[in-house]
């Protein structure tokens, strides 16, 4: 069954390797991404995070050179949620890319609720790196 998909992107100011180091990096998802959690730890090799929920596990694709950043984050109820990102070159800057999935069952809504605060991520994102230098 196809699901919706809505494609957000930000261009963020600057080069494309400055931008996956930090967004790859779990430990700054609380700077960007506040409302996944607000206290990111690592343990072993794994990651977590710490949702209104409960602990919530954080998986990351492996480094690449590709610009790859989907995690995956399993929920305190179990369920697993895949997050698609992308950052992707576009002259000196880059495009950062999250593909935002419909649930099952979700309504407009929430699906227009859940854009909302995926459109703030990534307007943080931008902010954070376009002036850790400043």
């Amino acid at each position: 069954m196809a699901t919706e998909s809505r494609h957000l992107s930000v261009h963020i100011d600057r080069p494309v390797a400055t931008v996956y180091a930090f967004a790859s990096d779990p430990a700054n998802l609380p700077r960007w991404a506040p409302g996944l959690g607000g206290s990111v730890t690592r343990e072993g090799g794994d990651w977590f995070v710490e949702t209104s929920e409960g602990r919530a596990r954080l998986t990351f694709a492996p480094a690449n050179d590709y610009g790859v950043l989907d995690h995956e984050v399993r929920t305190p109820s179990g369920e697993t949620v895949y997050v698609p990102l992308r950052a992707i070159a576009d002259g000196d800057g880059t495009e950062v890319v999250f593909s935002l999935r419909r649930s099952p069952g979700m309504s407009d809504a929430e699906f227009a609720r859940d854009t909302a605060l995926v459109e703030g991520d990534l307007a943080r994102l931008k902010a954070v790196v376009e002036h850790a230098d400043t």
